[in-house]
């Protein structure tokens, strides 16, 4: 595990300026395992995120320059960073290997929505990682008799919604624990499957289908009409018209597993749009993710059951 996780570390090392990259390779492979974040801010040395907190990097003590994030940007989207950066909305795009940018600059303005950015000051590059195992401790607490129940999966930024969202994919694709499911997967960020040339980088299962680079609403929708899923799948619901498209679907028979950003139920209750969708008893099981002494703990609530 710890010499594909480094693997990972170095595939997203491999966006930055050469001079960037002899340090970063040079790190103790268990070191490269466990980086979560590769943090460039214009006028400061590049830094890494750890579970324990962000670090310097040894031998790149020189402060980022505007220049060399212009170049992370030029190497990441293959020379077409300005068709990038005008389709960033959420303030980060997926790369090749499922790694995510995300960027801070001066927002460009219309129509009262940001359309671009300029004067790019700093970028996260987040580490895409596959967990296999990961969802094993929960998988058997997310069944309401022999139906797999409606899952929703809550954790703040950076906590591992999508790492264990993208196993429990797996497993259940797989059949490892009943049988295999038949699971559609919207990923409109592309961070989930990481699809390249059509072929997922990730292992998401035999029994899976993904469409991916539209929004969540879309997606759903085609892969209920197309594609005859048991599972319908989207990571981070966070509009009225993913909701929608979720109502649709539970309407149809279609069992849920989603994620949300939350540290816990009461929290997401306070937001309009999640109180309707916990109102609705759309969802029977919320699994929260709590981060003590850098490891991931797992807790599963059961709520009321939507009737089948």
């Amino acid at each position: 595990m710890i010499q594909g996780d480094a693997c990972r570390f170095r595939q997203a090392a491999a966006l930055l300026p050469v001079a960037m990259r002899g340090p970063m390779e040079r790190l103790d492979t268990a070191v490269q395992a466990k980086v979560e974040e590769i943090r460039l801010r214009a006028g400061r040395p590049p830094a890494l995120v750890l579970p324990e907190g962000e670090r310097g990097v040894p031998g790149l003590h020189a402060p980022v320059r505007p220049q060399d994030l212009a170049l992370v940007l030029e190497i990441a989207t293959q020379a077409s960073a300005h068709t990038a950066l005008s389709q960033v909305r959420g303030g980060f795009f997926t790369v090749r290997g499922g790694h995510r940018i995300g960027i801070c600059g001066s927002g460009v303005i219309k129509d009262g929505a940001v359309c671009n950015l300029r004067q790019i000051s700093s970028l996260a590059l987040r580490v895409a990682r596959a967990a296999p195992g990961a969802a094993a401790p929960v998988l058997d607490r997310l069944w309401a008799g022999r139906r797999f129940a409606d899952t929703l999966i809550l954790s703040p930024p950076g906590w591992g919604k999508t790492t264990l969202l993208r196993d429990l994919v797996r497993l259940l694709s797989d059949g490892s624990a009943r049988p295999a499911l038949r699971v559609g997967v919207a990923d409109e960020r592309g961070e989930l499957a990481a699809m390249y040339n059509g072929v997922p980088q990730f292992d998401i299962g035999r029994q899976t289908d993904v469409i991916d680079g539209c929004p969540k609403s879309v997606g759903l929708m085609m892969l209920l009409r197309g594609m005859n899923p048991q599972v319908l799948c989207a990571d981070e619901i966070t509009a009225p018209e993913d909701a929608a498209a979720l109502e649709n679907a539970a309407n149809c028979g279609v069992a849920l597993l989603c994620t949300a950003h939350a540290a816990g139920l009461e929290d997401l209750r306070r937001r309009s749009l999640y109180r309707r969708l916990l109102e609705s008893g759309m969802f029977g099981r919320v699994v929260t993710i709590r981060l003590e002494d850098g490891v991931r703990r797992y807790a599963v609530a059961k709520l009321e059951d939507r009737p089948c």
